[in-house]
């Protein structure tokens, strides 16, 4: 097997030093709202404008008057239209404040990825940066209805994993603003409920599925998915079809093979699966298209964290009545994730479809949220460690075990689960795992940057090399640098080692 050097000191503060300054690297502000602006996942044509649209809320003409000087012929405001599924040329969805990316291709404030970089500004010191954030996805849902994949408009049919509250919640042990929090509450609970409602709520088992509100093909993965052929994702997704026999699920449903088609359906679920932030993985199915017919892992742990962390911010607020039925909430929640999402057998917990009442045996690196969020028994816990090896590889934590050409699978490991898989570990008493983990990623993310100069979106954990995109054959290829995820996740694990 593999060994990866433990670095030294001195190679861990280059890393951390060059953290620092990424983190203006990936700020995007007013002042640099053209550079904002900019988008390579769109085609877009030489000397046009880039489009900035604005929440129709809004006063797009004091808007442009309060901006700093600009070069006014690269970017053009628009006032987003009553029905949105009518956008024809994309553009940037104006957000009033500061805000990071994640890097690369990713020119946007993304769903989850911002939680992990919340975290990673305040553990350098960056407050207000950080502040700015939770603020910015304040806005987003009540100008633009929900968190967003991403502030562009192609992603206003969908959210991303629900992280708000960790992030309140984070955000507050620095400034202890108790008026801020009061202030936010309604609109927390509002996105709490964009999850409880139908369609993303699943009325046989309680539980909550991602399900994308748009059709068609998603956009920007007509433009930017594409591989040395020219072929789209699509394009490669229907010859894997055509090649390969499905059992995994009904392939009527997303594909007419007798005119080589993606159905509606197929659309459907792709824009699902890419709610669900894990684009692309076989989690659940080739492409994870039948995505919209399970209620998964993480977005069920995810709710059962944000009741119980409204139930905190209600107690914080001096609300005990309500803290209590937040309280509860989290408590059936949790209920039900035991019933419909607990395999015994397994020792792990497993997503399940609804349609077919099954569990489906796909063991992902998701299985540690629930530890997490601290709704794991002991035994249960004990379990879940006792399957590490499943995931363990030289370079830290495998996503899934299995080899299927997509960027979440193997052998591919992301600096967020991992992450999460170390502090769930770690808080259920289990160091000498968490520990190792820590220590392989972190080396691994050190042995790298020596070698590129940067920190990268993802790696293989198996080979232990930031050199991936030979192995990625459906969805983007590259591996995209800067990467706030990564940053975030470096600094929180050493955080953890020391």
């Amino acid at each position: 097997m593999l060994e990866i050097e433990i670095p030294s000191s001195h190679q861990i503060e280059a890393v951390k030093d060059y953290i620092k300054k990424t983190w203006k690297t990936l700020t995007r502000s007013l002042d640099n709202i053209v550079e904002s602006a900019r988008d390579p996942k769109i085609e877009h044509l030489p000397g046009q404008p880039w489009l900035i649209y604005i929440s129709p809320q809004e006063d797009a003409t004091k808007i442009k008057q309060s901006l700093p000087a600009q070069d006014w012929n690269q970017i053009e405001f628009r006032v987003l239209p009553a029905d949105v599924q009518q956008i024809k040329e994309h553009g940037l969805l104006y957000l009033p404040h500061s805000y990071v990316v994640p890097g690369g291709r990713f020119n946007e404030m993304f769903g989850w990825d911002s939680y992990f970089i919340l975290l990673g500004l305040l553990r350098d010191g960056e407050i207000e940066l950080a502040k700015s954030m939770v603020e910015q996805f304040i806005y987003e849902i009540e100008h633009y209805g929900t968190i967003l994949n991403a502030n562009r408009t192609y992603f206003l049919s969908r959210s991303q994993p629900p992280f708000l509250t960790p992030m309140v919640l984070a955000l507050f042990e620095y400034t202890q603003d108790k008026e801020w929090l009061r202030e936010i509450l309604p609109t927390i609970e509002r996105y709490y409920y964009y999850w409880l409602l139908p369609p993303h709520l699943d009325l046989s088992t309680g539980l909550s599925r991602y399900y994308a509100l748009g059709e068609g093909p998603a956009s920007e993965v007509l433009m930017s998915e594409r591989d040395e052929q020219h072929r789209t994702h699509y394009e490669r997704v229907k010859e894997y079809y055509r090649q390969f026999e499905v059992t995994d699920y009904d392939i009527n449903l997303y594909y007419n093979r007798e005119n080589d088609e993606l159905t509606d359906l197929f659309y459907k679920g792709d824009r699902s699966m890419r709610e669900s932030g894990f684009d692309i993985t076989n989690r659940f199915g080739p492409f994870s298209i039948d995505i919209i017919h399970y209620v998964p892992v993480c977005l069920n742990v995810l709710l059962y964290k944000m009741e119980q962390d409204l139930s905190q911010i209600h107690d914080i607020l001096g609300d005990e009545a309500t803290a209590q039925q937040w309280t509860q909430k989290a408590k059936e929640r949790h209920e039900r994730i035991d019933q419909f999402l607990w395999d015994e057998e397994a020792g792990l917990y497993l997503d399940y479809n609804f349609q077919t009442r099954d569990r489906r045996r796909y063991e992902y690196a998701t299985v540690f949220y629930p530890l997490w969020a601290g709704i794991a028994s002991t035994e249960q816990a004990k379990r879940i460690v006792e399957n590490l090896e499943l995931f363990e590889a030289p370079g830290g934590l495998l996503t899934s075990p299995y080899v299927t050409g997509n960027q979440w699978d193997a052998p591919l490991g992301w600096a967020p689960l991992t992450l999460i898989a170390v502090q769930g570990m770690h808080s259920y008493g289990y160091t000498e795992e968490a520990y190792r983990i820590a220590r392989k990623f972190t080396s691994l993310l050190v042995q790298e940057f020596e070698k590129y100069g940067t920190l990268l979106e993802k790696y293989d954990v198996v080979n232990c090399s930031s050199q991936v995109s030979d192995e990625i054959l459906f969805g983007y290829s590259s591996n995209e640098s800067g990467f706030g995820w990564t940053n975030a996740a470096f600094l929180e694990l050493l955080a953890i080692l020391d």
